[in-house]
């Protein structure tokens, strides 16, 4: 199976192996293909996950859903997206109940405002908010949304953890809808 599909590393060997009803441990897979020479995990043809941030940095954004719990027990979500090339973060929006029909349209409202002629890559986790009528709008505006190892590990470390005392006080606390400080864009 190694040698008819060269790309093919040990790990879907494994599951071929398996959905074809073969019960092996992926380890044993691994070894086999190391006992007879053949690279358990090939480099594929393409750059690796981080060559490829590194190279199309300046066309890349990222979106994802941050929560907040807010002082009266109930928790908000807040849609940010991130400028790679610039570490800079946009607010798309605040729901207490972030739909796909939510974020579709959040969406829309960040492109009618924004010039993506330099974008071209928007990374997302697979969460359910992001639908196929979200992915249309991303993918009408020319951004293609690639499959990612590490969806949002950028975003993640932009911005404070839920529990964390960073948060701003306006989140927290504010039953009006809070006015939000501008964030900072985080040192390379």
């Amino acid at each position: 199976m190694a040698a008819d599909n060269p790309t093919w590393g040990h790990r879907r060997i494994h599951g071929e192996l398996t959905r074809l009803g073969h019960k092996i441990a992926a380890s044993t897979v691994w070894n086999i293909l190391n006992q007879t020479g053949i690279d358990p995990a090939p480099r594929r043809s393409g750059p690796t996950w981080k060559q490829f941030l590194a190279a199309q940095a300046e066309h890349i954004v990222a979106v994802d859903f941050l929560h907040v719990d807010a002082i009266n027990l109930k928790r908000i979500y807040a849609l940010v997206l991130l400028e790679h090339r610039s570490r800079r973060a946009h607010l798309l929006g605040v729901t207490a109940n972030p739909t796909g029909e939510w974020t579709t349209q959040a969406a829309r409202n960040f492109l009618m405002d924004t010039d993506t002629t330099n974008i071209e890559f928007l990374i997302r986790d697979r969460a359910g908010q992001f639908t196929d009528a979200s992915n249309t709008v991303f993918a009408d505006a020319g951004l293609h949304i690639p499959r990612t190892p590490r969806p949002h590990a950028h975003l993640q470390r932009a911005t404070p953890a839920p529990d964390s005392h960073q948060i701003p006080g306006a989140l927290q606390q504010s039953p009006a809808p809070p006015r939000y400080p501008a964030v900072k864009p985080i040192p390379s």
